[in-house]
């Protein structure tokens, strides 16, 4: 099945809860799969960035599209990183983030790197 952002963004949304879970990959990689391509897992949200370049994400700069995928790297106090789909609007993760790409204030106030993926 070919790349769906729309079906992985409406997963995404359709899914979100309205705070954190601490699910993010799981909620993202869910989204990916719905929209038709097959992630690996990996037990930190911080090591996807080699899973999605193997499923055909490619990093990007500039404004996000519906369907990019960021990776973000630790924050003081979340050691596993942060990953979250942009669904047009908002980037969502388990969570709608309704604050930006980064999901709360310790990765607000410290602003890890970060790399955003999309497939063609």
């Amino acid at each position: 099945m070919p790349w769906d952002k729309n079906a992985a963004a409406t997963h995404a949304d359709d899914h979100a809860r309205s705070h954190s879970t601490g699910n993010c990959a799981r909620y993202v990689r869910e989204a990916v799969d719905a929209g038709g391509v097959t992630l690996g897992h990996t037990h930190y949200a911080k090591n996807y960035g080699p899973v999605l370049a193997a499923a055909g994400f490619r990093q990007v700069h500039g404004v996000p599209l519906k369907g990019d995928v960021v990776v973000i790297q630790p924050a003081p106090g979340h050691p596993a990183g942060h990953m979250a789909i942009f669904d047009g609007a908002n980037w969502v993760s388990d969570f709608k983030q309704l604050h930006g790409l980064y999901p709360g204030p310790a990765y607000r106030s410290a602003r890890p790197a970060y790399v955003v993926y999309r497939h063609p």
